[in-house]
């Protein structure tokens, strides 16, 4: 066993997360589905019911793929002490999904926290705690969660892409953020499927638009065909697909992204660290979006 916080640790979580994530994007790639692109369920916003609190970051990912792939009906995630501590009880013989937390060394009393890049990895250690969905324990009744209709879920994604007070044109055939103008790009309403993929396409471009330099000031400067522009790629999508399932949006599969998919697995191959650094940016994305909500309503 592997002392706590020793590198062989470290490095044991962010293979084993890694691993996970490459295999679902190489089972997904026939399809273009992927891992991050979740039905709009329940699932896609992983929630502690016993500390009160949603997960954030690669954690997200980790826990919605590990309940679409058991089946399991909601996001509801805790330890297996937590449980116990409401009064409930795991199972015996269940599995628990591994989830990741991170301690800056320089601060002894700071908590885990959760999204972190790691760009300093010599001061913070990472931890690995076992979760344990809702659908695994005893003596626990999850709460009842409204499903919109879907006249509800398309004016509530209406008004929160309105109120990211981006600038977009409709016209064409092409969707996609122009940094130069600061300007979204989308065809009309009736070119897509049906509202859901409208909706899913025009969060990704606002989460390529966020990284704008007065937003959050993310490198946009890769040009298609490189490894930097399609981990942005892959920051927009996952941002959006976090998104969407807040919104209850299924996201739409997209093609364009077979060029990308070598892209993405090269470097996760690489760098076991690239896909919590995606999934940190991904997040900052989607807190973005969350905080411009609280503006006004006019």
């Amino acid at each position: 066993m592997h002392p706590k916080g020793s590198s062989s640790t470290r490095l044991d979580i962010y293979q084993k997360v890694t691993g996970t994530i490459i295999a679902q994007i190489e089972a997904g790639a026939g399809t273009y589905l992927m891992p991050w692109h979740l039905d709009g369920s329940p699932v896609v916003r992983p929630r502690n019911p016993v500390a009160c609190h949603f997960y954030r970051g690669i954690n997200v990912l980790v826990l919605a793929v590990a309940a679409r792939t058991a089946g399991y009906p909601s996001g509801l995630w805790a330890t297996y002490r937590q449980w116990q501590l409401s009064g409930a009880q795991v199972r015996e013989g269940e599995k628990g999904t591994l989830i990741v937390f991170w301690k800056i060394l320089d601060r002894p009393t700071q908590p885990y926290i959760e999204d972190q890049e790691e760009d300093t990895p010599r001061r913070i250690i990472a931890r690995g705690f076992w979760v344990f969905n809702a659908a695994q324990v005893d003596n626990y009744v999850p709460p009842l969660i409204r499903r919109l209709s879907d006249t509800d879920r398309d004016a509530q994604a209406e008004r929160f892409y309105t109120k990211l007070g981006i600038e977009t044109q409709f016209g064409g055939d092409v969707a996609c953020y122009k940094p130069d103008l600061d300007r979204i790009q989308m065809p009309p309403f009736d070119r897509f499927k049906d509202a859901s993929a409208f909706y899913a396409t025009l969060l990704h471009e606002a989460a390529h638009a966020s990284g704008a330099r007065h937003r959050l000031d993310r490198d946009l400067s890769g040009r298609f065909g490189s490894e930097a522009y399609a981990m942005e790629e892959m920051i927009a999508d996952w941002a959006s697909a976090m998104a969407c399932g807040t919104l209850q949006i299924t996201p739409e599969p997209r093609t364009d992204h077979a060029s990308y998919i070598r892209s993405w697995l090269k470097v996760l191959r690489g760098d076991t660290r690239a896909v919590f650094a995606a999934a940190s940016q991904a997040q900052k994305i989607v807190d973005w979006m969350w905080e411009r909500q609280k503006g006004s309503d006019g």
